[in-house]
C-alpha cells in the first residue's frame, strides 16, 4: 500500500477526505454513486469535478448537495504526464486552473455535446488496434519489433497533432502511393461504414 511505502501518505475514510477538501473529484461508477455519496456529508462551499461517464453534470450535482458539481470531465491516462486533451463541460476556469498548464482543455456547451464526444473518443482504441496490428506485421519482417512500433506511434501522433485530418489525407493521396493504396483498400473493405455504424450504436 502507498501508506506503507511513503511516510507522507495517509489513509482516511470518505468523510475524512471530503472534510479536508475544497475541490473534490468524483471517480465513482454511476451505478453505485448514489449509495456512496448519500452516506457523506458535504458542505455548500465545496465544488465537485465529476469523472462519471454514466451520469450527467446535472445528475452528479443532485447527488452532492449542498455542495455543487461544477464540471464534468473525462481524463485520459496521459493526463499524469501532461499533453493530453481534456473534454469537459461546466466550469472551464476551475478545470483549467488545475489541469490547463500541462494539458489542452476542450470546453463543451452541454450534456448532448459531452455524450457525442464520449462516443467519438472511443476511436482511440481502434486506432491503437490498427497501429498494434501494423507493428506486429512489421515486426515479423524487421530485426527490432519494438523500434518498429515506436516509429509507427511517433508517425501517427506527430502527423495528426498539428494537421487537420482532411489536409493530411489529401497530402498522403499521391496516386498509386503506399498510403493511398492502403487507405482505398481499407475503405473498400468497409472501414468507414463500420466506424460510423459503431459510433451510432454507442450513441
Amino acid at each position: 500500500m502507498l501508506a506503507e511505502t511513503y511516510e507522507n501518505v495517509c489513509i482516511a475514510d470518505n468523510q475524512g477526505v471530503v472534510d479536508a477538501s475544497d475541490v473534490i473529484f468524483l471517480g465513482l461508477m454511476a451505478e453505485v454513486a448514489p449509495e456512496i455519496l448519500g452516506a457523506i456529508r458535504f458542505h455548500s462551499s465545496q465544488r465537485m469535478i465529476t469523472f462519471m461517464a454514466g451520469a450527467t453534470l446535472e445528475q452528479a450535482d443532485a447527488m452532492v448537495r449542498p455542495a455543487r458539481a461544477v464540471a464534468i470531465m473525462m481524463p485520459f491516462p496521459g493526463i499524469s504526464k501532461g499533453g493530453t486533451p481534456i473534454m469537459m463541460q461546466g466550469d472551464a476556469d476551475l478545470v483549467g486552473e488545475i489541469f490547463g498548464s500541462r494539458n489542452s482543455i476542450f470546453p463543451l456547451k452541454d450534456a448532448g455535446e459531452m455524450a457525442a464526444y464520449l462516443c467519438a473518443q472511443a476511436v482511440l482504441s481502434p486506432v491503437a488496434r490498427m497501429v498494434n496490428d501494423a507493428s506486429e506485421w512489421l515486426g515479423a519482417r524487421v530485426s527490432d519489433q519494438a523500434q518498429g512500433e515506436a516509429f509507427l506511434r511517433s508517425l501517427v501522433a506527430s502527423n495528426l497533432l498539428d494537421t487537420e485530418t482532411s489536409v493530411l489525407i489529401e497530402a498522403l493521396n499521391t496516386p498509386g502511393g503506399y498510403n493511398q493504396r492502403l487507405r482505398l483498400h481499407m475503405e473498400t473493405s468497409g472501414m468507414r461504414k463500420a466506424l460510423r455504424r459503431g459510433l451510432t450504436e454507442l450513441e
